[in-house]
């Protein structure tokens, strides 16, 4: 297998490290290093919806030229996401461009709240130990439902597409995001975890506690197919 980096504190002794290293390992179906890594969450936990407004027209937009040095990497990047079957290949009367600020604007807005940083961090203050993660291509993670995947549809110089998941550039997609996470951990968050946006951070008074409470996170991550980093 191929041997992917995490970065442990180098103050933590033997002993800590390899505990921590086992469970990493016991739980590697939740840690994504690769966009093929990402399985995409449950349907019951989250479909996001692209609903528009009521006097919304639709919009298409022409292909834009690109520069023919960048040709190979654009295509290398729709490959890519290809592969990972986060895009798929369409055939439709209305297509939307990657920039997505037509649709966007067309949308209705979705007013899901974040949380206050400075409550957070209070609530994080004072714990001997913490554990970062990373959403890692969060928004790929997150289901589109099937009748809103046309509007994410884009062009380029080698085919039409569009996403089966949240692209980056769709307006509630923050919230989306947040929404689902808060129903996923809604037994954890401010008691073992913080979620802000795509950023997790787990916490304990002891390195056992912040273990177990890693551990309780990552098993939760399996069940659900979320994928961190």
């Amino acid at each position: 297998d191929d041997k992917l980096p995490v970065i442990i504190a180098k103050d933590l002794s033997v002993e800590e490290k390899t505990a921590l290293i086992m469970v990493l390992k016991s739980h590697k179906r939740a840690i994504a290093w690769k966009l093929f890594d990402i399985k995409g969450i449950n349907l019951e936990f989250c479909t996001h919806k692209i609903l528009m407004e009521e006097d919304f027209k639709p919009a298409v937009q022409h292909q834009r030229r690109v520069n023919l040095k960048i040709h190979n990497v654009i295509k290398k990047e729709v490959e890519k996401l290809l592969d990972a079957r986060l895009t798929y290949p369409i055939s439709d009367r209305w297509c939307v461009c990657i920039d997505y600020r037509k649709l966007n604007e067309a949308t209705c807005k979705d007013q899901f709240p974040l949380p206050f940083m400075d409550q957070m961090l209070e609530r994080l203050a004072g714990n001997e130990y913490y554990c970062f993660l990373d959403g890692f291509s969060s928004y790929f993670k997150i289901p589109i439902d099937l009748k809103d995947q046309e509007k994410t549809t884009f062009t380029y110089p080698y085919g039409t597409f569009a996403y089966h998941r949240i692209p980056f550039g769709l307006c509630n997609a923050s919230g989306a995001f947040q929404r689902c996470m808060m129903a996923i951990f809604h037994d954890m968050i401010e008691k073992t975890l913080e979620v802000f946006m795509d950023d997790f951070l787990v916490f304990g008074n002891s390195f056992q506690t912040c273990l177990s409470h890693l551990e309780k996170m990552l098993k939760r991550c399996e069940d659900t197919n979320l994928c961190l980093n």
